[in-house]
């Protein structure tokens, strides 16, 4: 086999060696720019991931297609001299999710293209996920796993067919398989507790899907699939948090330790301590994904920084303040399609969960040109010089420590990298690179 950080962190594994690797779901430019500095300072392989709702052939949600997401990273990674080809792009849950409203056949054919459209454009680690019902299935009964494993292997077939026609020394492929995770973005109602997914479930999944690549030749494909999501427990949702039980995960962890060339990826381990995202590492779930806690520790920085732009702008007409928690709260009524489904309750309590929901919502709502205009007035109003200790210590403490012990610089924009970075060190910590 090659020897490529994913599958370093595999050999590794297997030797005993509590190797992890973080997968960043993200677009968001604060969080990106952080994660390469991350990566730079710790010298970690840098796994970016988009979605097939955030990043697809119709422009997803950030109005990217593949070729132009991997084209932004490239920029982006030059702007930082940060080596581009040291970056692995991942595509997550690929699949007909997008088009689950339409009949099988044409959502698969939408999907075989968005996968089509990922490998030519440079992807790496393909998440097949072909798991979702489509408007002519059996809507009284769950999707027939072999069904499922079925339109898998034919995205896998897709898949392979695009990579052979890449360039002859390109970058070989890595598959992920199985879906044991709820929607993206977190629970969307209160649960009293998140089931840890049955061995016999896995083994299921594995032997099926591998049945099903047999089928069409997929031999070779394979041998390279890495890994197999499943769920270890671990949980967020609107305001609650669901920390990784070992006890409860043991037996699915020493499930895989038989299992040649394949360990766990754990999905929605954001918030999760420290403590647990290392003991998930040990546990072989070794590709750790985070993407809302991010934004979550991003916009508490910004609301941190409005907060003393509000101070320092008291009483100073000539300067119109920026209001960024305004102008995100107008942007997400004015268009609840991406909140309205995950938060519940009365007024007050969507109002609060708009504004702090570990869901994180908001996240969608950054390149909507007012709140895009608003950031960028409170970073102009702040500007380059130091911001005063005091303000900092009230509304940003842990920066503000860090500023008074010389590890990162006193002005907005560092403050704002700084806390994506608090996060993404314990991923580097929990994956074994500190």
């Amino acid at each position: 086999m090659n020897s490529s950080p994913l599958r370093e962190v595999i050999r590794a594994q297997k030797q005993g060696d509590a190797r992890g690797i973080t997968s960043i779901c993200s677009a968001n430019s604060f969080v990106l720019e952080a994660a390469l500095t991350q990566a730079r300072v710790n010298g970690w392989p840098l796994l970016i991931e988009s979605t097939c709702n955030q990043v697809n052939q119709f422009g997803g949600y950030t109005g990217w297609t593949p070729a132009q997401f991997v084209a932004y990273l490239k920029e982006l990674a030059k702007g930082q001299s940060f080596p581009f080809d040291q970056i692995i792009i991942g595509g997550d849950h690929l699949g007909p999710s997008p088009w689950q409203d339409e009949p099988s056949a044409a959502a698969m054919e939408k999907a075989k293209t968005l996968v089509r459209d990922c490998v030519k454009a440079g992807y790496t680690k393909i998440h097949l996920d072909a798991s979702m019902k489509c408007a002519d299935d059996d809507t009284g009964r769950p999707l027939d796993t072999r069904v499922s494993a079925a339109r898998a292997a034919e995205l896998a077939w897709v898949a392979e067919k695009t990579c052979s026609e890449r360039p002859p020394g390109s970058e070989p492929l890595q598959l992920v398989i199985g879906t044991e995770v709820p929607l993206p973005g977190g629970a969307q109602e209160q649960e009293e507790r998140v089931d840890v997914t049955a061995t016999s479930d896995v083994a299921e999944t594995i032997e099926e899907s591998k049945e099903a690549f047999l089928k069409k030749g997929l031999d070779s494909a394979w041998q390279r699939v890495i890994a197999v999501v499943v769920q270890p427990g671990v949980e967020y949702g609107d305001a609650s948090l669901f920390e990784y039980t070992r006890a409860q995960a043991a037996g699915l962890a020493r499930f895989i330790e038989g299992r040649d060339g394949l360990v766990y990826e754990a999905h929605s381990t954001d918030y999760q301590s420290v403590k647990a995202l290392r003991q998930l590492v040990e546990d072989h779930f070794a590709i750790l994904k985070v993407g809302p806690a991010l934004t979550f520790a991003l916009r508490e920085g910004i609301y941190g920084l409005a907060s003393i732009e509000e101070e320092l702008l008291a009483g100073k007409r000539a300067t119109e303040a920026s209001r960024v928690p305004e102008a995100l709260e107008e942007a997400m009524l004015a268009n609840p399609s991406f909140w309205q489904k995950y938060y519940q309750g009365d007024a007050r309590a969507l109002h609060l969960a708009r504004k702090y929901s570990f869901s994180d919502r908001s996240r969608y709502y950054w390149p909507v040109p007012e709140v895009h205009f608003a950031l960028s007035r409170l970073l102009q109003n702040l500007g380059d010089q130091p911001l005063p200790l005091t303000l900092l210590s009230q509304y940003l403490p842990v920066q503000y420590g860090r500023i008074r012990s010389g590890a990162v610089s006193n002005n907005p924009r560092s403050i704002l990298l700084d806390k994506v970075r608090s996060v993404l060190s314990d991923y580097a910590y929990a994956c074994g690179y500190w």
